[in-house]
């Protein structure tokens, strides 16, 4: 059981808090390319997954801290209120949000002409045997201005869908050699591509029972994806697909990707309706 006061904090990613006024907060751009959009032109989520990696590793590079750091995420939460689109300029804003002992909170905020998506990312701070590691003075210094002193958890709130439960369909999947990464691990982005897959297969079926998705397409939404246990190249090499489970419901839709012999949670998500704000 965790002290009291850890107890308490907020969890890392369940609240997307506003640009700050004070301390770092590192800004590039990105021009939305036909490799990142859907049929519609409108910028996927794994691409966007890329997009938010991307920036945190030109504001770390940007930094130049003594320490190398390396990161391994641990939840990421995108909302996004209206989509990026093919050709659209993307203006990105991130600074760090919170902190614990060996992770921090990554905010990342994206306004285009049209674009206004926000995401949080939680990152572990790991050593070079992947084990994590104390954030260092050096960091704090840095980041801990734009975080105000907001200390958070790491807490994963996704219970993993059995793939044999009511309501619960399933499909394979198998990861490619092209999916790994310089870890040797398949990329965090390639898990939003498989909530893609399901977020498209309930859109066309939504919309071909409504005669029209366009309102579905179009609308807001807010999608959690929470990393459990590392993809590795032995489960690309090995070629036993994967087990995708997913659940629609009215207003959610769940999924969890499963390892071959089912024993082992790779990546669970949750994908909603998010209430466009008019304020």
């Amino acid at each position: 059981m965790p002290p009291p006061d850890t107890d308490r904090r907020p969890n890392a990613g369940d609240h997307l808090l506003p640009v700050p006024v004070h301390g770092r907060v590192f800004q590039a751009g990105r021009r939305v390319r036909g490799g990142d959009v859907d049929p519609r032109g409108n910028l996927r989520l794994d691409a966007l997954a890329r997009y938010l990696q991307d920036v945190a590793g030109d504001d770390t590079d940007d930094a130049r801290l003594p320490d190398p750091m390396a990161w391994v995420v641990r939840r990421t939460v995108v909302e996004q209120r209206r989509p990026a689109r093919q050709g659209e300029r993307l203006e990105l804003a991130t600074f760090c949000s919170g902190y614990g002992s060996r992770w921090a909170e990554r905010r990342v905020s994206i306004l285009g002409d049209e674009a206004l998506i926000e995401a949080v990312s939680v990152w572990v701070h790991v050593d070079p045997a992947g084990r994590p590691k104390h954030l260092p003075a050096e960091f704090h210094a840095l980041y801990d201005s734009a975080a105000g002193g907001r200390r958070v958890n790491t807490r994963q709130t996704h219970d993993p869908l059995d793939p044999a439960g009511d309501d619960v369909a399933t499909f394979e999947w198998s990861p490619r050699a092209t999916d790994l990464d310089a870890l040797d691990h398949v990329n965090n982005s390639v898990a939003w591509a498989v909530v893609e897959q399901v977020r498209a297969q309930r859109l066309h079926r939504a919309g071909s029972a409504r005669g029209s998705s366009e309102d579905l397409l179009a609308g807001a939404f807010r999608a959690e994806v929470e990393y459990r246990d590392a993809i590795d190249r032995a489960a690309v090499d090995g070629g036993a697909p994967l087990v995708v489970a997913h659940r629609t419901g009215v207003d959610v839709t769940d999924l969890t990707v499963w390892s071959a012999d089912r024993a082992s949670v790779h990546v669970t998500a949750r994908v909603r309706p998010l209430v466009d704000r008019t304020d």
